[in-house]
């Protein structure tokens, strides 16, 4: 009966957190967890919740709490995060998002903030492979594609950047940012 109550306060939590009621949302969540508290999911609603109150320290211990439970989160290395570039450690958010994508190479969150942090901390040599490694499960993404041609630019690997885009232009020949960036390449 425990991992039935769990799974309907779940879900409830989930439900509520979508609708923004965010109160109810919170008392499911924090029924889940006391009904099973073996599982990471109501910690992440948690954090989200406290996210969505700008309580960003209260977030950031359902994230810790969370990865306690399941060590080897994505979502809450990606959270943790996305606080640490809150409070301007780029550093950390570095770290986090690396972490974060080790675990799951598809983690959207953790590749745009990996990128951010990178660019701020002129790192983006050392993003290239986890961009890579995310267009390998994923090739017909082409917001990541494309960012990844824009990394290649930038390092001055400009026919590597021109692959990309070329490959973006034989999904979608019409994609403006890409026929900006080849014309930006070419001058």
């Amino acid at each position: 009966m425990n991992a039935l109550n769990y799974e309907i306060n779940k879900e409830l939590g989930e439900c509520y957190l979508f609708m923004g009621e965010m109160d109810k949302a919170e008392e499911y969540y924090q029924k889940a967890c006391s009904s099973n508290g073996s599982h990471a999911d109501p910690y992440l609603g948690l954090a989200t919740i406290y996210i969505h109150r700008q309580d960003l320290q209260k977030a950031k211990s359902y994230y810790e709490k969370a990865l306690e439970i399941e060590p080897e989160n994505d979502k809450a290395l990606a959270g943790l995060g996305l606080l640490a570039v809150e409070n301007g450690d780029q550093e950390q958010a570095f770290s986090f998002f690396k972490k974060a994508l080790d675990l799951n190479p598809q983690n959207i969150v953790a590749i745009y903030g990996l990128v951010q942090a990178a660019y701020s901390l002129d790192k983006i040599d050392e993003i290239i492979t986890y961009l890579r490694n995310y267009l390998v499960l994923d090739p017909g993404n082409v917001e990541v594609r494309y960012t990844l041609a824009g990394c290649l630019y930038s390092l001055g690997q400009k026919k590597q950047a021109l692959d990309e885009l070329n490959h973006i232009l034989q999904m979608d020949p019409t994609n403006k940012n890409a026929l900006e960036l080849i014309e930006k390449i070419k001058n």
